[in-house]
């Protein structure tokens, strides 16, 4: 529980001046991250805080569909991905060590977790499994752009199921359905699964998830009933152009900007069949086994909350994501009347196990408060001259600036935990 004397929080007024997505600017602003060049983002300890709440949002929902997590390298054979075909990706970073062994620096891990698959799996009594990781990605990104949305280097959790046939397929990727839209709501993102493209991945179909906002570089097709990708859109017989739009079955399509932040793969025997992923049925016939591939991107998360939820003063968290519950700012000196009630107001919530930001810094008002609307937390509480005067804690709930009701200064301290409390369970 940090105080800000202490804690490795640069803020800063300016936004980088090659900054274009909100995101981008009032990430670095508020001390979240720190680029070390381009597409290369280091996770300052607030920021790092924040992609964990994502983290862990997304392992309870992969555990509670049966995944098992483990962890597989960055660093891979290069033969695997030759033999089914990926080794020529221009973005697939290639190097080849200190003996001449050609290696690749993984961007997704369908070559590993199938490598080992095609070892472990002999029989039906095998199947089904799902497995997942949280694991560094590189990627020979062209065009690095817009902070943390589109870089050479990320943590992504990719899961992937193993069925006999594709009626089981078509069961994991349901589960994986449930378990994204339930990590999307979680988290409180407005967001839309789409019908997509496999792209490089290949297979037999695809979902990606969507966050819309003004810094996403896809366009979606949305009409009642109807969300997709406006590239696979726009291959549909029943989607016409008309003027500087496009309808679908006579209903006028909406498009939107978004951020892609997950996608889902039907890989089917995409990657079994090249690295002989195969087992015997119950009739000991040898048949390939069947996958999917599931991605969903922590980072891409924290940008498109901080791109849908900010204004023109900062970051406006939503309660699951906020990097801590309360703000509290101490205004007044050391050793005055006011500090030490701030001190015993900041003692009384860690001891209730409220996580809390404390703002002691020798700082002037304007600043403690410009850096607390900054961060955004959803709770801001102060404490000075005017506290004492008044015997009440001020209270701001972050998401719209508006006055809360004050606490009571001198309250015992149950009374004051039950009324923080209950402050947080009406936000959003």
């Amino acid at each position: 529980m940090p105080r800000l004397s202490e804690y490795l929080l640069p803020t800063e007024k300016e936004a980088p001046a090659d900054a274009e997505a909100i995101s981008h600017k009032l990430m670095v602003r508020a001390g979240m991250v720190r680029q070390m060049g381009a597409g290369m983002w280091t996770w300052l300890p607030l920021g790092w805080r924040v992609h964990q709440r994502v983290v862990a949002i997304i392992r309870q929902e992969m555990d509670a569909i049966g995944g098992q997590e483990m962890l597989m390298p960055v660093l891979q054979p290069a033969e695997p991905w030759r033999k089914t075909g990926r080794i020529d990706i221009e973005e697939l970073f290639k190097l080849t060590d200190r003996k001449g062994s050609e290696l690749v620096l993984a961007m997704t891990h369908e070559e590993a977790v199938t490598f080992h698959i095609a070892q472990i799996v002999r029989s039906y009594r095998d199947l089904p499994l799902i497995v997942y990781h949280f694991q560094v990605k590189e990627r020979d990104e062209p065009r690095p752009r817009a902070g943390v949305l589109r870089t050479r280097e990320f943590v992504m959790k990719d899961s992937y199921s193993f069925d006999r046939d594709q009626a089981g397929l078509e069961m994991r990727y349901e589960l994986h359905v449930g378990a994204y839209d339930r990590i999307m709501e979680r988290t409180g993102l407005r967001f839309y699964r789409v019908q997509s493209d496999v792209g490089m991945m290949g297979g037999l179909g695809a979902h990606e998830y969507m966050a819309p906002c003004a810094a996403g570089e896809d366009q979606i097709a949305l009409a009642p009933g109807f969300a997709a990708n406006l590239e696979v859109a726009l291959q549909s017989p029943d989607v016409s152009s008309v003027g500087d739009g496009y309808t679908m079955g006579g209903q006028q399509l909406t498009i939107e900007p978004a951020i892609e932040i997950g996608n889902i793969f039907k890989l089917g025997t995409r990657y079994s069949e090249p690295l002989g992923a195969r087992y015997l049925d119950e009739h000991g016939t040898e048949l390939p086994v069947w996958m999917g591939s599931y991605g969903i991107g922590p980072a891409r998360i924290v940008a498109a909350a901080v791109e849908q939820f900010s204004d023109e003063h900062g970051i406006s968290w939503p309660k699951a994501l906020a990097p801590y519950a309360v703000h509290l700012v101490a205004i007044g000196r050391a050793g005055t009347p006011e500090h030490d009630a701030a001190e015993r107001l900041y003692a009384t919530l860690r001891e209730g196990g409220i996580e809390v930001l404390y703002d002691d810094r020798d700082a002037g008002p304007g600043e403690k408060f410009a850096d607390a609307e900054l961060v955004g937390c959803p709770l801001r509480l102060t404490v000075g001259p005017r506290s004492l005067r008044s015997g009440e804690v001020e209270v701001q709930l972050r998401r719209g600036r508006s006055e809360g009701r004050p606490l009571p200064l001198a309250a015992d301290r149950e009374e004051l935990l039950r009324a923080v409390d209950e402050l947080w369970q009406s936000l959003p």
